[in-house]
């Protein structure tokens, strides 16, 4: 396939370059042209995935208009991000193309939903591809994948999902790998809520971790997330076996236990008494939960879905709330039967 991929972070480039050494042919967008600068001269990008080298026929560049032509465009960028990206790229496209030809194919490996509108990356890309007039299909890759491993070679396996059957189908046999396993699903909403969702719990998995509250409030922690995860998803019309799948419990397990997760360290660093500025000020990367959590909050009380886990994180995240305060109040919350939604 011709793979466009937008998004030069840890994970779009660790998509980039595992895609291009399997033979795709593909080109990595970077949105600072000294970036692209870098990537082409070193062949390595060292302050998002350092260590890994870049395959020499993997394309690097800042202008969306080199970008353009694909057929299928991988966006990995921030959530807060998404929609600006995604306006641009459109508006790159030749007018003849925005009412000809086949509908262009948008894949979200984007983890989050927009706080403001609080539209998922779905609704997003078909918000501004109807502006654009450009027809569209859309798909969503999610799972539990760290960057690094996904390079490294080791066994790795991912959802797509699409509302578009044939194009999750497509999606699943065209990118799969040796290395690389991808399910197919139609379920956007509960791939897409479930993998913002989970960065919000695995904040909180950090601050359990930090506070070293022990291997049974982690487990517990994990558990009832999923179990809150899961209301909200069936609540905006999800599946719950999906939860059970590679998008929910998956990404769940690894992001609330790997040390290699950024929301997981952010929690650490919560834990250990840093504020979350002081925390932001010293990396690039980006910890979804942190937006996520006011979000994921947000649509909740939209549909008056209880999240206990992910209220208390707004609260230490934006009220500044002691974290050993947060578990003594979950900790302290009405006795209930576990199957109760």
């Amino acid at each position: 396939m011709k793979l466009k991929v937008l998004g030069a972070g840890s994970w779009g480039t660790s998509l980039a370059v595992h895609f291009a050494s399997a033979g795709h042919d593909v080109t990595l967008w970077c949105r600072r042209e000294e970036l692209a600068k870098q990537l082409r001269a070193e062949r390595c990008n060292p302050q998002f995935l350092p260590g890994v080298e870049l395959p020499a026929m993997l394309g690097v560049t800042a202008d969306l208009e080199d970008a353009t032509g694909a057929d299928a465009v991988l966006v990995v960028v921030p959530s807060h991000g998404y929609r600006e990206v995604v306006r641009r790229y459109l508006q790159c496209l030749p007018p003849a193309k925005k009412d000809e030809g086949e509908p262009l194919t948008f894949v979200s490996a984007t983890k989050g939903v927009e706080t403001e509108t609080l539209a998922r990356m779905s609704e997003v890309t078909a918000e501004e591809a109807a502006a654009a007039q450009q027809a569209v299909r859309f798909a969503v890759l999610s799972g539990p994948n760290f960057a690094v491993e996904l390079t490294a070679g080791s066994p790795t396996s991912a959802v797509v999902a699409s509302e578009d059957e044939a194009l999750a189908t497509t999606l699943r046999e065209q990118l799969s790998t040796p290395s690389y396993r991808l399910y197919s699903s139609t379920d956007v909403v509960g791939v897409e809520l479930g993998a913002a969702s989970k960065n919000v719990i695995a904040v909180a998995a950090g601050i359990v971790t930090g506070l070293e509250l022990g291997h049974n409030a982690l487990a517990a922690l994990m558990t009832r997330g999923l179990h809150e995860i899961t209301r909200l998803v069936l609540a905006y019309g999800g599946q719950p076996r999906t939860l059970s799948g590679l998008a929910g419990m998956g990404d769940l397990v690894l992001t609330c236990t790997g040390p290699l997760s950024r929301n997981r360290s952010l929690g650490v660093q919560l834990a250990a008494g840093k504020k979350l500025d002081e925390i932001s000020a010293g990396t690039p990367m980006v910890a979804e939960g942190v937006r996520n959590s006011l979000a994921i909050a947000r649509l909740a009380e939209r549909k008056q879905v209880e999240m206990p886990i992910t209220e208390q994180m707004v609260e230490i995240l934006y009220r500044d709330k002691s974290p050993r305060h947060a578990v003594r109040d979950l900790m302290a919350r009405e006795l209930r039967p576990e199957a109760e939604l």
